[in-house]
Formats: structure tokens, sequence, C-alpha cells
């Protein structure tokens, strides 16, 4: 059995950044996420967002790519979303995410962020926030 620690920060958006994610559909979008990744054996410590968008920090599995493990997250959540008709139009995620590593040091740092997202959003916008991740990482 492999012995791994490999943090992952990702960053998804709503389609066309719509404001799907008002407080209370918010809170139950992110406890399916989490009752999900109990039940499929994934790592989530946190998940929270904006009206906009969500931040997960999550240990990698050994056995799953970031791919999957994003589909495992973004797709079922849309899926449910839409089977339990949430609200009224289509729920849907954006395709792209924004996923980068975290060393052990930086985790409380990014929990601290990640909690933080209401108060972050007051000034600064989820489209500049994306933009400064890529760049910052030289994705763009």
């Amino acid at each position: 059995m492999p012995h791994l620690r490999i943090w992952i920060h990702a960053v998804w958006g709503t389609k066309e950044h719509r404001p799907y994610l008002q407080p209370d559909l918010k809170k139950q979008v992110i406890e399916h996420i989490f009752e999900n990744a109990r039940a499929r054996k994934l790592h989530l410590i946190r998940v929270n967002g904006h009206v906009d968008h969500l931040h997960c920090l999550l240990s990698l599995n050994a056995d799953l790519s970031i791919a999957k493990t994003m589909q495992l997250v973004k797709g079922e959540s849309a899926f449910w979303a839409n089977k339990v008709r949430i609200i009224a139009p289509k729920f849907e995620w954006a395709e792209e995410y924004f996923a980068s590593s975290v060393s052990e040091s930086m985790i409380d740092r990014v929990i601290s962020y990640i909690d933080n997202q209401e108060e972050h959003h007051r000034k600064v916008t989820f489209k500049d926030e994306y933009a400064k991740f890529l760049t910052a990482h030289k994705l763009t």
C-alpha cells in the first residue's frame, strides 16, 4: 500500500460565472460534496467559496488522478444538483478548473484563505482572483 500526502488546492466556477451559490444553496452543495467525498473515500479537508465559485483543499488519493478527482467532485455535484432540481435552471460548473499542489507548511494558510472567501470577495472578483492564480503559477 502506498503512503503519500499530496495536497491540492482546486478552484472552479459556475458556468458563465452565474451566481447560483447563494448562502442556502452553497451550503447544500458543499454538504453534498462532503457526503459524496466520504462515500468515495476522497480526502476533502475544506470546501468553501462565493456565489460563483468554490475552493477545495484535498489530499490526492494514490489511485486517482487530479482529473478523475475533479470529475468526482465537480461532475457528480452538478449531476446531483440537477437530479434533485436544486435550482430551476440547469446547474452547471464551468469546464475549466485550477489545481495546484500545496506544501505541508502552507496548509493552515490555505485553509484560512478558503474559510474567508466571503470577506475576500468583497474586495476581489472571482475573475480577477482566477487570473492571479494562473499568473502566479505561470499558466498564462
